[in-house]
């Protein structure tokens, strides 16, 4: 009864690059009842038009939208600080959230977010945020991306905010993800074969997540 009382965790959810809220949205129904309905899950869009050609395309409609450019090696980054205030601003008005979520972009960004709030760099006046769970994922100065001016303290110490991380061997940003992985206090970790995407929960994993959401709620 004690559970069952227990309030959802609200979760800004960011989607990967040059896809959109809608596509994000339809990808995490592959989670099943079981898990979306202990969950309070807001979807946004992120607040640039994709500038090239989208994954997406011929399976999802557009449009298509990213959270931020960068250049071709990943060592500068153009609108990264807009993208920030953009939801910084969002959070402020629709909030207070509990956690985020993210996939593949949205995941990278996700994670730099909770390291740049701990050490006040950003989301200054947004409510803590508890925790963080990660598909796909990579982070700033790991070893594929550079890393923003503003985020060049987000990974300075392991971050210690409970993190749930969705790892496939099949995944372009396998060791990427291990990274990110290794960059947090007692991470969990769903693994999975099914690549870049957003996977079929079933079994074991399904019950590491539901785990995972007990955990997260009792912080609430």
């Amino acid at each position: 009864m004690e559970n069952e009382s227990m309030r959802k965790p609200k979760i800004l959810c960011l989607h990967g690059f040059r896809t959109s809220a809608h596509i994000y949205k339809c990808m995490c129904r592959k989670f099943g009842e079981s898990i979306l309905e202990k969950l309070d899950l807001d979807f946004i869009d992120a607040p640039f038009p994709a500038q090239g050609k989208s994954a997406a395309q011929g399976i999802y409609d557009p449009p298509y939208y990213e959270w931020f450019q960068t250049n071709q090696n990943f060592t500068e980054y153009y609108n990264f600080d807009e993208c920030v205030a953009f939801l910084e601003d969002y959070m402020a008005k629709h909030g207070p959230y509990d956690g985020l979520m993210g996939f593949s972009q949205g995941a990278v960004l996700s994670s730099g977010l909770i390291g740049m709030q701990k050490h006040g760099d950003a989301l200054k006046n947004i409510p803590k945020l508890k925790f963080v769970i990660l598909i796909s994922g990579g982070r700033f100065g790991g070893t594929k991306f550079g890393t923003p001016k503003l985020a060049s303290n987000a990974f300075s110490s392991p971050i210690e905010c409970p993190s749930l991380h969705f790892l496939s061997e099949q995944d372009f940003l396998k060791v990427e993800g291990d990274f990110l992985f290794e960059s947090f206090v007692d991470p969990v970790a769903i693994h999975h074969s099914m690549g870049h995407t957003v996977p079929i929960m079933e079994g074991e994993n399904t019950k590491i997540m539901l785990d995972f959401i007990e955990r997260i709620q009792k912080l609430l």
